[in-house]
């Protein structure tokens, strides 16, 4: 947007950003609740795989799903001894 009054010394732009209403919930909260749209932030681990099933099966469709997943800061931890 621009100012109306071309009077001033300076050039003044204003840029403006939606703003959407969200909320926050751990993860023992979400359970047993439907989410139309979640997001998991994966910065800290989990305390078990089971956790985050939870996380993700809040949602019906994997598109409204949203993983942070930081580069180094999440391990996929298999136990081989389960698989044999």
């Amino acid at each position: 947007m621009l100012p109306s009054t071309t009077d001033l010394p300076f050039d003044f732009k204003r840029l403006q950003f939606p703003i959407w209403l969200a909320f926050a919930m751990t993860i023992n909260k979400a359970q047993g609740q439907y989410l139309g749209v979640a997001g998991i932030n994966l910065e800290t681990t989990f305390f078990s795989h089971g956790q985050l099933y939870v996380a993700c099966s809040r949602v019906g469709t994997p598109s409204q799903l949203w993983v942070y997943a930081p580069k180094g800061k999440t391990r996929n931890v298999v136990y081989h001894q389960a698989l044999q």
